[in-house]
Formats: C-alpha cells, sequence, structure tokens
C-alpha cells in the first residue's frame, strides 16, 4: 500500500460507490495508471511479491518528479514570486496617491500601471502653457491655483504641481488608511480566495497551467497557453528592470556618486552647466540621458544602448543559470533573493528613522481621512493592485503547487504568503514615507534659504522691515520662523504677496508629490540617498535589493512558462530553460533600444493587465461553475483532510466572480476613454509630454492584448467542434505520472474496471472525476466514438485524456 495512503470507510462513501469499493481488490491496479493491463482473475489481487515490487516501483516513481527540498523553501518561493518591485514601487504610489490630498485635474493616465515616471502627468494636470527653458523661473508662486511650484535649486519637472492657492496642508494630507481598508477587504474576498484556488488545483493535479486547466476541463485548456504567453509576455520587459537595476548598481561604487550633481560642459571661453540638466535635475538627468540615452519619441529608436544590452545579457544569464535545474536549483537560490530584501529594508526604516524629518513623512503616510473610501477609484486601484501583488493567472503559482506533497495544507500557505505579501508592502511604504520625509525637509530648507535670500534682497523697498519679528534672525533661519514671517508678510501685504515670487515652502507639497515606478526607485529615492551619509554604501544595498525583488519574480514567471510545457511536450528541462531564455534575450533587445522605456510602458500597460483579468475570471468559472464548487470542495476535503471553510464557497461560486467581472469592465471602460499615448522625454523642454501612439504603435498595443487572450477562444473552437480531441480515446494521448509522461494504454478489447462506471452510471450521476475522489473518466480504445454520450465527465466534457502525476500515492480504494 502507497506510503501516502489512507483508508476509506465505506460510510463515508455514497451509496452508489459502495458495491464497487467493497472489491476494491480487484481495483488496485488497472489500466488507468500502467502501460501493461494485467488481467485480475476473480477478485483476485496480485501477488505478495508482485505487489512489493509494485510498491518499490511507485516510490521510485515518487522521486522522479521533482520536490521542494523542505516547506520553507517552497515558502520563500511562493514569498519571492509574489513579493516583487510593484511592493516597493507601486503600493507607497497607491497609499499616497489614493489617501486624500489633492486629486483634483487628475486624468487617466494618472491611473497607469507600475512604470510611470514622476513627470508622467496627463496635460490637464499640468499648467495649460507649455514651459520653454526659461519660463520657469518667471511665474509668480502664488498667484493662481495652476501656478508652478518650482524651486529654484532643484528645478525638477515633477516639481508642477495644480494645488489651491487657499488650502491649508491639513486639506491636502494623504492617508494611508483610507488605501489600506479598501486593500485589505478586497485581499479577503478576492486575493485568497483565488490564490488558495490556484495553490490546491496545482497540488491536487500537480501539473502546470496548462495541464490543470485541460484536466479541469478541456474546452477550456487554452487558459493555461494564456497563461504562459502572459507570462513570456511579461518576462520580456520585467528582465528589462533587472537590467536597469544592475546597472544603477554597477555605478553605485563611487564617491560621489555619479547622479549626485549635474555635469559641467568645458569650454574654450567657459564652463556651464548642461542646460538639459539644469532644467531638470542631477538624478532625473541621469535616468533619462546616461542611462537610457532616450529619444524623443518610440519612432526614434534604431539604436541600441550597448551598457544596457550587456545588463540585460547579465541578467537572462542570471535567470538562466537559477532556473535551469528547475526546483533543485531555483530553490536554493530563494534563500538569498527572497530574505535578502527584507534586511535591506529593515536597514533602510532604522537609519531612515534616524535621519532628520523621517516622521513627517510617516505621520504624512497615516493620517487619518476615511471619506476618501467612498470614491469608486480608490476601490478600483486597490483591487488591481491585490490582483497583480499575489501573482495571480500568470501560471507561477500553480507550477510551484505543483511540486508539492498531496496532503500538504495550501490553505495555510495561501493565507500566510498572502500576509506576508501585505506586511511586505506596508513595511516598504514606511521606507518610503521615512526617506521622502527626509528628502523634503531637505528640499523644504533650500527653499526657505533661496526665498530669505530673495526677501533680504527686497527689505526696504517692496518689504517694509517693520514687517519683520524682532526674534527672527534671517542669517539663520529655521522652518518655523519662516512660516511665520511669510504668514505676518501675507496678512498685511495680501495682494502684492504673488507679485513678490518667493516659492511655496512647504513639505507637505513635498511629500504630495505622487511618485511611482521607475520614477520612485530610479529618480526619487536615488537623490535622497545622495543626502545619505555614505551614500554610495545605501545606494548599492538598494539596487542589490531591487534585482533580488526582480529575480524573485522572474523565477515565478519562468516557472510558469517551462512547468507546463515540459509537462506537455516532454521537453528536457536544461535545453528548454536555455532556448526560452536565449528567446527571450534575442526579443529583449527592442527594449533596450533609445526607444526602449516607450515599449516597456506599452508592454507593461496592454500585455497583461487586461489578459489576466480574464484568465483569472476564467480560472474562477472553470473550477466553480463547469467543474463544480461542491466537487471542488469534496476533493479538498480528500487532500487536505479537513474541509475548507464554508467561506471559499460562497466567494468562489458568487462574490469573486461578481468583483473581478466588474473589475474587468470598469478596465474596459478606462481603457477606452484613454487612448492609447505614452510619455516621451523632451529633450529641449526636459520634461514629458504625453503622446498619442503612431498608427503602428496603436496596432501593436491591439495585437498584444489579442494575441495573450487569443488560445482561450482558439481550444474552445477546436474542441467545441471536435476538430482536435478533448485528449481521450486516443493512444497518443498522454498521461502524466510521478513527472514522466508516458503513453497512456489502450487495449483495444478489453475494458477496465472504470467501464463498470461508465456502464453504470450516467454523466450526471457519476461523481467527481478528480483522483482522489470517485472515479476517472477515459475513453478505452474500442470503446465507442467521441460522441459517446456515456463515456463523459459529469461536467458535461468528454473524457479527460490525462492522468495525475502521481496515481500510486492515491489510497487503494480510489480508481
Amino acid at each position: 500500500m502507497p506510503k501516502n495512503s489512507k483508508p476509506v470507510q465505506l460510510d463515508e462513501v455514497p451509496e452508489p460507490q459502495r458495491d464497487l469499493l467493497s472489491n476494491q481488490d480487484s481495483f488496485k491496479k488497472t489500466a488507468l495508471i500502467r502501460h501493461d493491463t494485467r488481467d485480475l482473475e476473480g477478485g483476485g489481487g496480485v501477488s505478495e511479491c508482485e505487489d512489493g515490487d509494485e510498491e518499490e516501483e511507485e516510490e521510485e516513481e515518487e522521486e522522479e518528479r521533482p520536490a521542494w527540498n523542505s516547506k520553507l523553501q517552497y515558502i520563500l518561493a511562493q514569498v519571492g514570486f509574489s513579493v516583487g518591485l510593484g511592493n516597493v514601487w507601486r503600493f507607497p504610489y497607491l497609499c499616497q496617491k489614493n489617501g486624500g490630498g489633492d486629486t483634483k485635474g487628475r486624468g487617466p493616465r494618472d491611473q497607469r500601471p507600475s512604470l510611470q515616471t514622476p513627470e508622467a502627468r496627463p496635460p490637464e494636470a499640468r499648467p495649460p502653457d507649455t514651459r520653454g527653458p526659461s519660463s520657469g523661473h518667471q511665474r509668480p508662486m502664488l498667484q493662481t491655483p495652476e501656478a508652478c511650484h518650482q524651486r529654484p535649486v532643484l528645478r525638477t519637472p515633477e516639481a508642477c504641481h495644480q494645488r489651491p492657492v487657499l488650502q491649508t496642508p491639513s486639506l491636502q494630507t494623504p492617508e494611508a488608511r483610507a488605501y489600506l481598508v479598501p486593500y485589505l477587504i478586497l485581499l479577503v474576498t478576492i486575493g485568497i480566495p483565488l490564490f488558495f484556488l490556484e495553490l490546491a488545483v496545482g497540488q491536487r493535479i500537480r501539473r502546470g497551467s496548462i495541464g490543470v486547466w485541460n484536466y479541469i476541463s478541456p474546452r477550456l485548456g487554452g487558459i493555461g497557453f494564456a497563461s504562459c504567453l502572459v507570462c513570456f509576455f511579461v518576462a520580456l520587459y520585467y528582465n528589462v528592470i533587472i537590467s536597469w537595476s544592475l546597472f544603477y548598481f554597477s555605478q553605485s561604487f563611487q564617491q560621489p556618486l555619479p547622479w549626485h550633481e549635474c555635469p559641467l560642459i568645458k569650454s574654450q571661453n567657459s564652463t556651464f552647466v548642461e542646460p538639459e540638466c539644469e532644467k531638470s535635475s542631477a538624478t532625473t538627468f541621469y535616468w533619462y540621458r546616461e542611462a537610457l540615452d532616450i529619444s524623443d519619441s518610440i519612432s526614434d529608436g534604431s539604436q541600441l544602448n550597448w551598457r544596457m544590452s550587456l545588463c540585460l545579457l547579465a541578467a537572462w544569464t542570471m535567470v538562466c543559470l537559477a532556473m535551469i535545474k528547475g526546483i533543485q536549483s531555483s530553490g536554493k537560490v530563494m534563500y538569498f533573493s527572497s530574505l535578502f530584501p527584507y534586511v535591506v529594508l529593515i536597514c533602510f526604516l532604522v537609519r531612515a528613522l534616524l535621519l532628520k524629518g523621517s516622521m513627517d513623512g510617516i505621520r504624512h503616510m497615516f493620517t487619518p481621512k476615511l471619506e476618501i473610501m467612498l470614491e469608486a477609484k480608490v476601490w478600483r486601484e486597490a483591487a488591481t493592485q491585490v490582483f497583480f501583488a499575489l501573482g495571480l493567472g500568470f501560471g507561477g503559482v500553480i507550477a510551484f503547487s505543483s511540486y508539492n506533497k498531496r496532503d500538504n495544507n495550501c490553505h495555510f500557505d495561501a493565507v500566510m504568503v498572502s500576509f506576508i505579501n501585505f506586511f511586505t508592502s506596508v513595511l516598504a511604504t514606511l521606507v518610503v514615507f521615512a526617506v521622502l520625509g527626509f528628502k523634503a525637509n531637505i528640499m523644504n530648507a533650500k527653499c526657505v534659504t533661496m526665498n530669505t535670500k530673495k526677501m533680504v534682497a527686497l527689505l526696504g523697498t517692496r518689504i517694509s522691515r517693520d514687517l519683520i519679528p524682532h526674534h527672527i534672525n534671517l542669517s539663520q533661519l529655521s522652518s518655523e520662523d519662516y512660516q511665520q514671517m511669510t504668514e505676518v508678510i501675507r496678512g498685511v501685504t495680501e495682494e502684492d504677496f504673488p507679485g513678490l515670487g518667493l516659492d511655496a515652502c512647504s513639505i507637505e507639497e513635498e511629500l504630495n508629490k505622487a511618485v511611482q515606478g521607475t520614477g520612485l526607485a530610479f529618480i526619487a529615492f536615488t537623490e535622497a540617498m545622495t543626502h545619505f551619509p555614505a551614500s554610495p554604501f545605501w545606494s548599492v544595498m538598494f539596487f542589490l535589493m531591487l534585482i533580488n525583488l526582480g529575480l524573485g519574480s522572474m523565477f515565478g514567471t519562468i516557472e510558469g512558462i517551462l512547468t507546463p510545457l515540459m509537462d506537455t511536450f516532454k521537453v528536457r528541462k536544461e535545453l528548454l530553460t536555455v532556448g526560452c531564455c536565449l528567446l527571450a534575450f534575442l526579443m529583449g533587445l527592442l527594449f533596450v533600444q533609445r526607444s526602449g522605456n516607450y515599449f516597456v510602458a506599452m508592454f507593461d500597460d496592454y500585455s497583461a493587465t487586461l489578459p489576466l483579468m480574464m484568465v483569472v475570471i476564467l480560472e474562477n468559472i472553470a473550477v466553480a461553475w463547469v467543474y463544480g464548487v461542491d466537487k471542488f470542495f469534496e476533493d479538498l476535503k480528500d487532500m487536505l483532510g479537513f474541509a475548507p471553510p464554508r467561506f471559499y464557497y460562497y466567494m468562489w461560486k458568487f462574490v469573486t466572480p461578481i468583483l473581478l467581472l466588474v473589475l474587468l469592465a470598469s478596465s474596459l471602460i478606462q481603457l477606452c476613454m484613454t487612448p492609447p499615448s505614452y510619455n516621451a522625454w523632451s529633450q529641449d523642454l526636459a520634461t514629458e509630454r504625453t503622446v498619442v501612439f503612431p498608427p503602428w504603435g496603436v496596432a501593436m498595443c491591439i495585437s498584444l492584448v489579442v494575441t495573450a487572450i487569443l488560445p482561450v477562444p482558439v481550444v474552445f473552437a477546436l474542441r467545441y467542434f471536435h476538430l482536435i480531441s478533448d485528449g481521450a480515446g486516443s493512444s497518443s494521448a498522454v498521461s502524466y505520472k510521478k513527472g514522466r509522461v508516458i503513453k497512456e494504454a489502450s487495449p483495444g478489447g478489453d475494458e477496465d474496471d472504470a467501464s463498470l462506471i461508465r456502464h453504470g452510471k450516467s454523466p450526471s450521476e457519476a461523481p467527481s472525476p478528480l483522483p482522489g475522489h470517485g472515479n476517472i473518466y477515459r475513453q478505452q480504445g474500442g470503446m465507442g466514438g467521441a460522441q459517446d454520450p456515456v463515456a463523459m465527465a459529469p461536467n458535461g466534457r468528454y473524457g479527460i485524456g490525462y492522468l495525475m502525476a502521481d496515481m500510486p500515492d492515491m489510497p487503494e480504494s480510489d480508481l
């Protein structure tokens, strides 16, 4: 008897099966799981010698399928896959953006996915006049609500925000709780149920995404192929982000850091600052000009950036070496790639808390303003973040889970990994706000210094000396004294105050600047680190953390491609890994040309969002409505040893699919209302501007969405019209046993014991076809055509042509 077998009591089995189970010895070994069918005489079993040989063979085959070395390794793999770059640069941005503050005038482009730079802002959120090279210096500060609050010292494009003049900082304070509450609610109603569902089907059927959905419903088998395509599209540009981090990592071993200040241009007669850098900032210039050498449009990018090409090659080499042996190699890497980011985040948090102004940032994060929860956009963006944070629909969760033991408590894993992901996001948000609070104080101090110089120059002319309080020393002016002095001056010269040309110095204004994606990692955060003591050390740690976060997600993404293909097409792991990485590198050269950043934004916007939503909706429908949530619950009870909470029944069947459909509809509406466009960097203006894609770019955006989801209707149509078989009744159909692909036996005239079930029950009366619960429906050769109604599974689909990878581990009474 296999070591994982569980005795089955007859009183626990439905009445129609008791007669069959009473003769369970005669059903031990059938043609369902063996090449050579044996004639079992009169209820006789096999001899003890034969039974012992079979048990040894089963144990040997148990070792053939890769398995995790330990539970910790598996948990770290799932955590590494789910915790990625979005936790560091997307979640804090959403806490800031959706928690309150000034959101008027922001268009749909503010809701783009995670690769939006701080300058990426819709035209209606910018001043109506295009800024010239020097116009930003001449604009009065407090004249109109559309005034551009631009610092003379750090003239960054992101410093231009629309702020109503008379609002106080308390009315503009973002608030994280207004976002965290919807996020937690949607995590419980969407995230955890779907994460549990993917873990359960992967662990139960022990195959990749293609095999899992072919098993559950052959006509929905295209779900697995769609998941693989989305994984490939995402892997193409996600590894480019890792290559960017590798480049910055390699440049961090310098003092001072190369993006510390603007470069100087020396001529014969003078030395002056690089104009593009002077109009923006040192870190912005270094990102766009030195790192990316970006073009002005997506159409102008034929030249490759050779430094980024080498970094991309290094990134794909690391992924290939880590994945070439499957989970045996990648699992060991997980110990470092999954744990190291937490070490860095904790170090950054401790260091940031010791810096001046860090508490201003954290206080800014947790200022209560719960009425913002009534806005629909908060819920939509929280649902989108939950959806992508856990890696749902990619196939990586299913692939990792397929290497688990059958009796692993995947419900506990789903809850634990989901909340680890959530608390990691909160930890990263604390670090980001603490560092940005420190940066905001530095920027505010520079602003106060510049305004003080202007006020000293205006004393006696436009500003009376009597307006300066006696206790204020203009040579050493603190932020509090400056605020008190400007309030006195504004109160006396209210009409003339905007004409003084003073910048609005406010820590809250600095913290209100919504920064996400590459803008946070490669511009805002790098700028803050230049003010750290020992800045090169912190820069090395930060970008090494980004590399590890990216690699952890890449391992799961690539596993979501390799595992289904290996299970389906019997390809060697090493050859498939090298071929996949080489192909991805060659295609990834598109993203390291001068216009590559625009293609990264295109793929991020259109290749994953809608296709993944459709994939996950179909996954939910396939399990809850096609296969049946009641039968799925019985399978879970048999696998886990206990029945999951009834909460999941209502989530899978009603709540989660409805919420997903609403999310899909809102995303489609938003997509239709927003023409396909991208944010192009203007070298002359040193800022980004929104540009509509050219016709070929629009066609490419549409093709990305259509290509990713196309396998679903194609496979459905082919199987609906019987152009391809559902995987049964063919000698070429494959079965999976212990990770080894074998040909399915098709004895011409012999009927195995499963035929008793086929002829004895109608499809509607038959039990669940999943292993471990009832029977497996398999149409044998010579047992009638594909239209034979008695050969159909309970859901009306034809017999499934796949067998569980570890059928011998099932109880002896199971068929």
